[in-house]
């Protein structure tokens, strides 16, 4: 029987945060995993950027929720998405000042 996946975060080089899981880590029926299948196919197929949305837990055994809370200032690409797992990695989005200041401009 195969090791089953379970979610993790790594850094797989500097300035770079990879959040990696599985759908199968959901039940079959689950309409949840149907979607985020959904959205992931599109991200990869499409290049499109990724928001962070951190789950807020109030009890961690139970896996019970309290809320969410959404990282603007990391952006990801799905970088692996066969149907069941999946990678995304996140960088810090540039701020335009930041952009401006190393133009040498303002």
């Amino acid at each position: 029987m195969p090791a089953k996946r379970v979610r993790a975060v790594g850094h797989p080089s500097r300035g770079v945060l990879r959040y990696e899981d599985s759908l199968s880590r959901e039940a079959q029926d689950s309409k949840d995993a149907v979607l985020l299948g959904q959205h992931l196919t599109l991200a990869r197929d499409g290049a499109l950027p990724v928001r962070m949305i951190v789950a807020l837990s109030s009890d961690l055994k139970r896996g019970t929720s309290r809320g969410y809370h959404v990282r603007p200032d990391l952006i990801g690409q799905v970088v692996k998405f066969d149907g069941n797992h999946f990678m995304i990695d996140f960088t810090r989005a540039e701020k335009a000042g930041r952009a401006a200041d190393s133009n040498g401009r303002r």
